[in-house]
């Protein structure tokens, strides 16, 4: 299936100019830090990439959500931005679907709601908080806000759900279902993953995920953010390049480049040191959008602007103990096909497959 239009909101801002604009720039420290919690008040506050405010007001688009918390509202603006991008026919919507991947859902709201209950008890709490804090909301405001009228449908799968979400929107393309699909991921950082991520994790201080150290004991800096593709199987409109899920052990020799999510959020990294053993460059954008177990959608969609603008962009951080064969500057390349690998905390090995010109 061919990738149609694009959209993103991560913690550089909103949009594929932004996006453009941090690969070429590179790592900058996170802006953001939590209070820790109330037993470790001596310690330091830990950082963490937040979205800014600004990247989520857009009066426009939340005409129809204006109550919508940040979770529904980040995946909104980037499925709106993915389908304004796209030029498929202002009347496809009666033939448009919705997929939205998720790992931890509507997390902070549903927290506050249940602070909620015990502060106020069950008669107090408010609805529209209730109804915000199921895993759906978010897919539900997509399709409001874009009046879609396909299949709509939230992808929950924790380890692996944006693969999971590129299969589906694979078979509902193939089986007729719909002709287009608006698929993407969303995950929220929030005070109970701080604490978390505090307690199962190594947390970088320094602000820096190092993807080509290949730890068994890897550092983290987790994010936050929404990336949507608009796919379909209609080559007319593709505007990027192809995207599919493969099969465990499917590295090619003709494979330009090798982007790892090996961001600190699975543990144990070192089945990344396998891929060392080819020529094919490595890369890695994890210290841009920070970790999340949906990375490997930003990390598509890094590849797809990479495929369409024939340009390499240098990996944000070049600490490379292992003399790795990375990308160390940005650079005008023929570039033709892309892999995104991911090792989930299963250690099972996720591929997406980006090619330039066909499926």
């Amino acid at each position: 299936m061919y990738i149609a239009g694009m959209g993103i909101v991560f913690n550089r801002g909103r949009g594929l100019a932004n996006l453009e604009k941090a690969l070429i720039a590179g790592w900058v420290m996170p802006s953001a830090t939590w209070r820790t919690p109330t037993q470790y008040q001596s310690a330091p506050g830990e950082l963490f990439y937040q979205v800014p405010a600004e990247a989520i007001t857009d009066k426009q688009v939340f005409k129809e959500a204006r109550r919508a918390d940040n979770f529904s509202k980040m995946a909104t603006l980037a499925a709106f931005d993915a389908l304004v991008d796209s030029s498929i026919p202002k009347q496809s919507k009666q033939k448009l679907g919705v997929i939205l991947a998720t790992a931890f859902g509507a997390h902070v709201t549903t927290f506050s709601f249940l602070d909620d209950i015990l502060t106020y008890g069950d008669a107090g709490v408010s609805p529209t908080l209730f109804s915000h804090s199921v895993h759906n909301a978010a897919a539900s405001y997509i399709a409001l806000n874009l009046q879609t009228r396909g299949p709509t449908l939230t992808m929950t799968q924790f380890a692996n759900s944006f693969h999971q979400a590129i299969i589906l929107a694979e078979a509902w393309l193939k089986e007729k279902r719909c002709e287009y699909v608006l698929v993407g991921s969303v995950d929220q950082a929030g005070k109970v993953m701080e604490y978390i991520c505090s307690r199962k994790l190594k947390l970088a201080l320094d602000g820096k995920i190092k993807p080509f150290n290949f730890s068994k004991i890897p550092e983290s800096v987790p994010g936050e953010g929404s990336a949507f593709f608009l796919v379909t199987d209609n080559v007319k409109y593709n505007k990027y390049c192809s995207i599919s899920a493969l099969p465990q052990g499917a590295q090619e020799e003709d494979d330009d480049l090798y982007i790892l999510d090996s961001d600190g959020m699975c543990g144990n990294e070192k089945l990344y040191s396998g891929l060392a053993k080819n020529k094919t460059p490595l890369t890695s954008y994890a210290p841009i959008f920070g970790s999340m177990l949906t990375l490997s959608s930003f990390s598509c969609m890094a590849g797809a602007l990479m495929l369409k603008n024939q340009k390499l962009y240098a990996s944000p951080i070049k600490e490379n103990p292992r003399n790795l064969n990375i990308s160390t500057k940005n650079e005008t390349l023929a570039v033709h096909k892309i892999k995104c690998l991911r090792y989930n905390c299963y250690q099972e090995e996720l591929i997406i497959q980006l090619r330039k010109g066909d499926a």
